[in-house]
């Protein structure tokens, strides 16, 4: 490894606060660009293949609304245990049929309401509830996984947001605004926690403004990407190979 190189089993796992100020900036950037999408950005099909670009944003907008209100937190758990499928599924089902006669003005503005809300209410959450665990119904290679809901709280949640926000960006013809600080960090956490996931030793270099030089020991893959396309091969959306087959939860 050379002194540019990080090492990616030293990538300190997010604090608390530094989350919370992760989340804040993603749901400021993300509301930045449904703010400015024109009007047939809205019907626009995206990677999620069931999901509009509106749907997306009802679905982004569901979440934050839910974390932001322990009555909607458990109307939406409620509905969701009566559809079919696993539970992550579901939620994005009432989350978007709730929220269907909504504008797209008032998607925006409804978001930018529920946002801060949602981070306020994330940043209070007591250490004892942080730390109870559940089990994840999902379809995906980390389905099953026992989560602490911190890690919920901090990492998923805002991955989730930040994903879509390059789904959207994708969908629409935009660019997806990044920056060495906030994009840069949050994916190196992903690459942290990929690397946790498959174990081996590997050299990284995910170009771009959000990417860096990784490694884990010495000698196994060498790869090389751009760092937003490797976020999209491990959440799933695009084909990898070797390494690049280990999902990470986004």
């Amino acid at each position: 490894m050379t002194k540019t190189t990080i090492d990616a089993r030293e990538i300190a796992p997010l604090s608390q606060p530094q989350a919370m100020d992760l989340a804040a900036t993603e749901y400021d950037r993300f509301v930045d660009l449904i703010r400015e999408l024109d009007p047939d950005d809205w019907g626009r099909t995206t990677e999620c293949p069931a999901w509009d670009v509106a749907d997306m944003v009802r679905h982004v907008l569901g979440a934050a609304e839910a974390h932001g209100s322990q009555e909607e937190q458990q109307h939406q758990m409620e509905a969701a245990s009566g559809e079919p499928g696993p539970m992550i599924d579901a939620l994005g089902v009432v989350q978007i049929r709730d929220r269907a006669d909504l504008t797209a003005v008032e998607l925006v503005e409804r978001l930018e309401e529920a946002a801060p809300r949602s981070v306020g209410a994330r940043r209070q959450v007591p250490a004892a509830i942080r730390e109870q665990e559940m089990t994840v119904d999902a379809p995906f290679q980390w389905g099953g996984e026992k989560w602490r809901l911190g890690y919920l709280l901090d990492v998923i949640y805002t991955r989730d947001t930040w994903m879509h926000r390059l789904d959207i960006a994708r969908a629409t013809g935009r660019d997806m605004v990044l920056g060495p600080g906030h994009d840069a960090r949050i994916v190196a956490d992903v690459v942290a926690e990929w690397a946790r996931r498959h174990g081996q030793p590997f050299a990284l270099t995910l170009t771009g403004v959000a990417g860096g030089n990784y490694a884990a020991a010495d000698g196994g893959e060498r790869l090389e990407l751009d760092a937003v396309e490797f976020c999209r091969i491990v959440s799933g959306r695009a084909p990898g190979a070797g390494l690049l087959t280990t999902e990470v939860p986004f």
